[in-house]
């Protein structure tokens, strides 16, 4: 039964069912949250094992290994990324995306409890996570106050400041950057110890024995029951100094007498400032699922109502993920009006008929609105993925519509009446519609099912697209035949060819008649426009242009706090000089904002700082990467320090890495690349994670004299450890407040920590009474790594290379060809990670998505036309549209890359589009009105010309607000796309017009042989 002809005889179901899709279609609009990118589950685990104070030597082999090759046994695994420092591994262990997150967990900790036991005693338990994209901060803000010292103001910070941002919905975790943190401490006189003989172990474990709260069991007392608890604690730090502790020779001694007692806070060992003030710094992120934009305008709610209750508090925000996001929406909502709104001006200006055009535009909104249904079904967000796909599939949508529209107008010139007409037009068309519809269905919805990284974020863009599509579809052929019947008017007059009608069936005639000449340039152009891909920067996402960026500082190991206070100061002042630079926050040690959220996270150092850099509104400055270089320039004279500028998101940096398990021709092999690496022009800064080699003071035990004296080399550790750092943190004394406990921190003073000598005379303790650590030991200045990397099971060194602005394809290609890169020593290799070896999978699975595209549009036409070869005619439009694509990205200077990818696939569809309308109608003309081949082609060309060069200029019009770059949102995602599918679609239409009737002839005499051939048989 014919849809369109039950829709026009009853026109109020179908005006009911659009009635109640439009209100579903606004009611699941307003309840999807509206995010940046959509929330994909990877399956990455992150293992984090703590040993405080011991070496990243002794860790790699006693921790790293063991854990690496019990993981190495687990199913689906792909790469294992070990970070080994100070006191800490972090292992980030990625798998196969097929494999389930929650089971990529769980084997995860089954395999590190499988060697739990082989670890060493004091390891803290490992923490097993799974890594959470959406765990990154979306807002950060620096408080200050002029009636709070730091202590107070860091207490309040993680006090009521994070109680009350906690209460935000959709706020996943508030985390203090900078600081202070309240401690009490027991400055130990190592004189009086040693005077004593008593050991910092000894005072550190006698004072957690005695300063404690402790269950004492329960009494009967009186007929009724009672607890009894053991209240033995001090309420603060001169009661603490008068406490009598017993020694193990049986003395006692007041705690007073051996070691200063001071309430104060902990050795800072990060800090924030803004624009060069100290200040306290707060990060927060999101839950994941929720919306950056609800979640950034409660926080800033809730800060709002936090400055009015204390006015001496001064927040300023540090970094803003929040505002970009909101921009990008509100653009891309302005992007779908104007790209509808010029849509709809190339309908009027075509067919010069209000109610026409009215009859037109009414699909866009009634295409769009259903859509939201489905995205709300399927759990979508409102994203730059979903919202690209709408924005770039709007001039589609109104085409089945004003193809309908114009073959309706066509009948009512003929003298028909508006009900005639719409019925009779309808009908002739129906096939060529659904067919079209579906071809681009079958090109979008593969892009849903691509493989690896990119096919997470496409499921998303593949299902809007169709179903934007499909419910386009459902628009054209129920609604507007149905409203061109009851609300267009008879025409007066006959039909009247555009002005350029004639001159383009003379030249479609002469490409008939010459067509061996029309297939030849054809030939010609198509190998032309694969001869240009070489020319083409390829990468794998563009550089963004948002309003922040960052410079990441290294100073040498051993570097303190202070100092790298005093050299980010100096970067900050050289940067703040750079135009356009409006705001730097700086942080040391700490702080998560805008770090890579795929980079294995190392624990916060001193000698590391990030300068996060607020940047003036893109409409006033040029585009990020110039004023990058210019930072670059500024921190070039900057002695001692390795930089890195921008932020850690794609399309900035590529990876090079080399693997292998001998450190010592890693390490040359390492040297030889840097050097070679830097003679490539055009890079920015290139870093390398070549360990640093790190003072350090060794103690090495004379085993014989120790065992003599009754010392275990255990002891003489531990002693060192509490005597230099303080005890573990789960064995520390703490003094209870009403509302926190305050750790005891038990250790030299620190002047002691300045004195070797000192250090050699602490009292260690031995079977026969302690003795004196240099009568068992000899202490010494040593060296060792301060990071060790490893890539799946061996030490590895990664590059870090800024691209600024050049291509990922073309510096991989040029790292390729470096003589050290070719020439690497025996055991050593080289690894693509990152952005490269995802922009191989990438271009991968997009060409199976396209074949797999290709494959459908092929299926679904022999479906519909009921022909095997007449699908082929079609087909040939495809490869015409790829040289405009490519001469399009050419001449706006973008580069191959996932965008423009998308816009290839998109014009696939289009291009089929377009030789479907010629090809239906010639098919149609000559089977039903007898006409010859030749005629009827010359015919399809004379009434499908107009429909087609209108939808191509509804389209075209429709993504030029994407690829000029209007609005305030960032461009240089979106433009390359609508760039590549602008200029395919000019070259496609114009050359399917005038190619695809010569196409035809020539399969349809392969055809004709065909059937003469099973004749004869």
């Amino acid at each position: 039964m014919n849809v369109s002809s039950w829709s026009i005889r009853n026109p109020i179901p179908a005006l009911m069912l659009f009635v109640l899709l439009t209100f579903a279609g606004a009611f699941s609009f307003s309840a999807m949250k509206v995010q940046n990118f959509p929330d994909i589950d990877l399956p990455t685990v992150l293992v984090t094992v703590a040993l405080p104070g011991a070496a990243p030597a002794q860790l790699e082999t006693e921790v790293a290994r063991k854990i690496e090759n019990s993981i190495a046994t687990v199913q689906g695994l792909k790469h294992i990324y070990t970070k080994v420092q100070d006191g800490a591994v972090t292992l980030t262990v990625e798998f196969r995306l097929e494999k389930p997150v929650q089971e990529a967990v769980d084997d995860v900790r089954s395999a590190v409890s499988r060697v739990r036991a082989d670890l060493p005693g004091d390891v803290r338990d490992p923490i097993v996570n799974k890594l959470d994209m959406a765990a990154q901060p979306v807002l950060a803000f620096t408080i200050a106050s002029s009636r709070m010292d730091p202590e107070a103001l860091s207490w309040f910070v993680d006090n009521d400041v994070s109680r009350r941002l906690l209460a935000v919905p959709g706020v996943g975790g508030v985390t203090r950057v900078g600081g202070v943190t309240r401690e009490v401490r027991v400055a130990l006189d190592p004189a009086r110890m040693q005077a004593l003989g008593a050991t910092a172990a000894e005072v550190s474990r006698r004072l957690r024995q005695v300063q404690n709260e402790s269950s004492g069991g329960r009494t009967d007392i009186g007929g009724g029951e009672q607890p009894v608890r053991t209240l033995a604690t001090v309420q603060s730090a001169d009661e603490l100094a008068q406490l009598e502790l017993a020694l193990n020779d049986g003395r006692r001694v007041r705690l007073g007498e051996i070691a200063t007692v001071t309430d104060t806070i902990a050795e800072q060992r990060s800090a924030a400032l803004y624009d060069g003030k100290p200040v306290v710094g707060f990060e927060v992120s999101r839950s994941r699922g929720e919306s950056e934009v609800s979640v950034g305008a409660g926080i800033q709610e809730a800060l709002a109502t936090l400055r009015e209750q204390r006015p001496d508090l001064q927040i300023n925000e540090a970094f803003n993920f929040v505002t970009p996001v909101q921009d990008e929406y509100d653009a891309s909502m302005h992007l779908l009006y104007e790209g509808g709104i010029l849509a709809v001006i190339v309908v009027w200006l075509f067919l010069r008929d209000w109610r026409a055009t009215f009859v037109s535009a009414v699909a866009l909104p009634l295409s769009v609105i259903p859509a939201f249904i489905g995205m709300y079904v399927l759990g979508f967000s409102i994203n730059i993925i979903t919202l690209l796909a709408l924005s770039l599939v709007i001039g589609i949508l109104v085409d089945d519509a004003i193809v309908e529209v114009e073959n309706i107008v066509r009948h009512l010139r003929m003298g028909k009446s508006p009900y005639e007409a719409a019925m009779e037009a309808a009908d002739e068309i129906g096939l060529a519609v659904v067919a079209t519809t579906f071809t681009l269905i079958a090109v979008f919805l593969p892009t849903a099912f691509m493989s690896g990284v990119a096919g997470k974020f496409f499921k998303q863009f593949g299902w809007t697209a169709s179903l934007a599509v499909f419910a386009s579809l459902v628009v054209a052929r129920v609604l507007t035949p149905m409203m061109a019947a009851y609300i267009m008017k008879p025409l007066v007059g006959g039909h009247r060819d555009p002005f350029w009608m004639d001159r383009y069936l003379k030249i479609s005639a002469w490409c008939l008649k010459h067509r061996l000449v029309t297939m030849i340039a054809a030939t010609i152009f198509f190998f032309g426009s694969i001869a240009m891909i070489p020319l083409l920067p390829t990468g794998f996402l563009p550089p963004d242009d948002n309003s922040q960026t960052q410079v990441y500082l290294e100073l040498p190991p051993g570097t303190t706090l202070s100092q790298t206070l005093v050299v980010a100061e100096q970067a900050r002042t050289r940067i703040a000089a750079v135009e356009h630079v409006r705001h730097v926050y700086t942080t040391i040690g700490a702080g998560k904002a805008g770090s890579d959220p795929m980079a294995s996270s190392a624990q916060g150092e001193t000698r590391r700082a990030t300068l996060t850099i607020m940047l003036a509104p893109r409409a006033e400055r040029p585009r990020k990467q110039g004023i990058e270089n210019n930072i670059r320039q500024a921190l070039v004279s900057l002695p001692g320090i390795r930089s890195k500028v921008g932020l850690g998101g794609s399309g900035e940096k590529y990876i090079l890495a080399l693997t292998g398990e001998d450190p010592q021709a890693l390490i040359t092999a390492a040297r030889a690349v840097e050097r070679d690496l830097r003679t490539i022009p055009g890079l920015g800064t290139i870093t390398s994670t070549a360990s640093l080699v790190r003072p350090e003071i060794a103690v090495r035990p004379n085993f014989a004299r120790a065992a003599d004296l009754g010392v275990t080399s255990a002891s003489i550790g531990e002693t060192l450890r509490i005597a230099t750092l303080g005890d573990y943190d789960v064995s520390l004394p703490k003094l209870n407040l009403s509302q926190r406990q305050v750790p005891i921190v038990v250790r030299l003073d620190d002047r002691a920590r300045q004195d070797m000598g000192a250090i050699e005379r602490l009292m260690v303790p031995g079977t026969r009474g302690p003795v004196m650590l240099n009568q068992v030991a000899t202490l010494e200045m040593a060296s060792g790594p301060a990071i060790i990397d490893r890539y799946d099971r061996s030490r590895n060194i990664n590059f870090e290379i800024e691209l600024s602005g050049m291509p990922l394809g073309d510096v991989a290609r040029a790292v390729q060809q470096l003589p050290s890169v070719k020439q690497l020593p025996a055991g050593v290799h080289v690894v693509e990670i990152g952005d490269a070896e995802v922009m191989g999978e990438l271009f991968e699975s997009f060409g199976l998505a396209m074949l797999t595209g290709v494959l459908c549009i092929y299926i679904v036409l022999v479906l519909l036309f009921k022909d095997v070869l007449h699908p082929l005619t079609i087909l040939a439009a495809l490869p015409l549209a790829l040289g405009g694509a490519f001469v399009g990205l050419l001449i706006a200077n973008k580069s191959f890359s996932m965008p423009s990818l998308i816009g290839l696939i998109m014009l696939m569809g289009i291009a089929t589009k377009n030789s479907i309308l010629l090809v239906e109608y010639a098919i149609v003309a000559r089977r039903d009105h007898g006409m010859s081949r030749f005629d009827a082609l010359i015919d399809a060309c004379h009434k499908r010309a107009r429909p087609i060069i209108m939808t191509t200029l509804a389209m075209g019009a429709g993504m030029l607000p994407i690829a000029v770059g209007w609005g305030a949102a960032d461009p240089s995602f979106r433009s390359p796309m609508a760039i590549a599918v602008i200029g395919g679609l000019i070259t496609s239409t114009v050359l399917s017009l005038l190619v695809v009737p010569s196409v035809f002839t020539y399969v349809d005499d392969v055809e004709q042989w065909f059937k003469r051939l099973i004749k004869r048989s």
